[in-house]
């Protein structure tokens, strides 16, 4: 791939597409399941340069039961979608947070790693509320009070280990410049990472430094799923051995 130079993007308009535009020509079929989807490895992308995010799986937090994120998150918490009355009902609430561990964000909610519980949990601090959210805040109060979530959603180590060891144990990693010409995106895929040994202790540590997350994107009409994301160029940090191929 490093001999072919610029390459057009084989999904326009999609964020994955270097991964995409790669897994076309490699012939393996485009999946979401939470398997590795090049045989044994999984393969992530990273655009040169870019200070995106990248997701490393989907994981609904625990009491499953209680289906958190629509049942309590949005309907307590949430907020005006900004498209509501238009593209959306006029009552259409939002939930979208990006939080790590670091601190918390500028609606009160944080990633607490509780490590005697093996536990990561998600916690509101009316306190750390940004003045600019005063009215959202009086709605909540109103909602759901003013203290801590109750019942935390959270994630078992365990679990996560799980989650983390079935889809990302083994890992290349592609690294691509790219440039628009003619409104079409190209890649030129500049180097490949091989990644082996996923360690769970390196993504807590992410979540506590503020370089990896829990990212929540949700709306009434529709619960895009939670996801644990990091730092595109922090990727390999996650694992024991990496090689250049």
């Amino acid at each position: 791939m490093r001999d072919k130079r610029w390459i057009p993007t084989a999904r326009p308009g999609n964020a994955g597409g270097i991964g995409n535009t790669l897994e076309d020509f490699l012939g393996i079929d485009e999946n979401n399941r939470a398997i590795p989807n090049a045989a044994e490895w999984e393969m992530k992308s990273h655009r040169i340069a870019s200070a995106s995010l990248t997701t490393l799986f989907h994981a609904e937090p625990s009491p499953r039961a209680l289906k958190f994120v629509p049942a309590i998150l949005l309907p307590k918490y949430g907020w005006a979608h900004r498209e509501a009355g238009g593209r959306y009902p006029a009552g259409e609430l939002s939930f979208r947070q990006t939080i790590s561990a670091a601190g918390p964000s500028d609606r009160g909610f944080k990633v607490v790693v509780d490590r005697p519980a093996s536990k990561i949990l998600i916690s509101f601090d009316a306190k750390a509320i940004a003045s600019r959210h005063a009215e959202w805040f009086k709605t909540v109060k109103v909602r759901a009070g003013s203290g801590d979530l109750n019942p935390q959603p959270y994630w078992g180590f365990d679990d996560l280990s799980h989650k983390a060891g079935s889809k990302l144990a083994n890992c290349f990693y592609v690294e691509a410049e790219t440039k628009r010409e003619a409104r079409k995106e190209l890649f030129r895929y500049a180097e490949i990472l091989m990644m082996q040994e996923f360690g769970l202790e390196r993504l807590l540590k992410g979540l506590e430094e503020g370089w990896a997350f829990v990212d929540f994107d949700a709306r009434n009409g529709h619960n895009h799923g939670t996801k644990f994301r990091l730092q595109q160029d922090r990727v390999p940090g996650l694992y024991r051995h990496v090689s250049k191929l």
